[in-house]
């Protein structure tokens, strides 16, 4: 099994309330903004599993234990070679930020050296997960059933996100520049929740 770095404790509320800031503040760009409908996007942020993970299920695995994401065929149509993506080639999201004439988004762990390289997220930044849930690990532990892939739920992207936004303190600030950050950035929260039954189905148990 490939394991994430350590996961918070789980908090619905500290979920739910992440969630709807996201939401709000994305809204109210969308309200205020006077440009285009799609101009007013300056950046993407990303939640998901395989359907919108760009690399960071590769970077999380050990290199004696790469997923298939990391040999062809995937990524030899656009890429030509693997980069993470559970695809042949690019995924919605990439079409997505083209679309927006952004760069690709890029896995938050592909570019967690950031400080160090000189690599930031201003266009956009990627927490999705390969083989995530929605629910936390343990729900699943509980009742049995095995994720093969990672112990990452939609809980630990978004403590992710809030870890994002604390710790690059020269691009934001949490109270001020993160919330702008926000306001210019689309944010696609999912695909998430099929794995949630995938797993449980194909091992015969019972999600509830």
């Amino acid at each position: 099994m490939f394991h994430s770095p350590p996961q918070p404790p789980s908090s619905e509320m500290v979920v739910a309330r992440t969630i709807i800031l996201l939401f709000l503040t994305t809204s109210s760009a969308w309200a205020a903004g006077t440009e285009s409908t799609f101009s007013c996007y300056e950046s993407i942020i990303s939640f998901g599993d395989s359907i919108a993970d760009t690399g960071n299920l590769l970077r999380l695995s050990s290199a004696n234990n790469q997923p298939r994401s990391a040999i062809p065929p995937y990524g030899r149509t656009f890429f030509h070679h693997p980069t993470g993506r559970y695809s042949d080639g690019r995924l919605i999201i990439d079409f997505i930020a083209e679309s927006l004439g952004l760069p690709f988004v890029k896995p938050y762990f592909g570019g967690a050296d950031a400080a160090v390289d000189g690599r930031s997220f201003d266009k956009g930044v990627n927490f999705a997960v390969a083989g995530a849930t929605a629910l936390d690990i343990s729900f699943f532990e509980e009742r049995g059933i095995y994720n093969p892939l990672t112990n990452v739920s939609l809980g630990t992207q978004l403590h992710w996100f809030k870890q994002f936004l604390a710790n690059i303190p020269d691009f934001f600030n949490l109270e001020t520049e993160g919330r702008k950050f926000l306001q210019r950035s689309l944010v696609l929260m999912g695909e998430i929740g099929g794995n949630d039954y995938n797993y449980p189905l194909t091992q015969g148990k019972s999600p509830q």
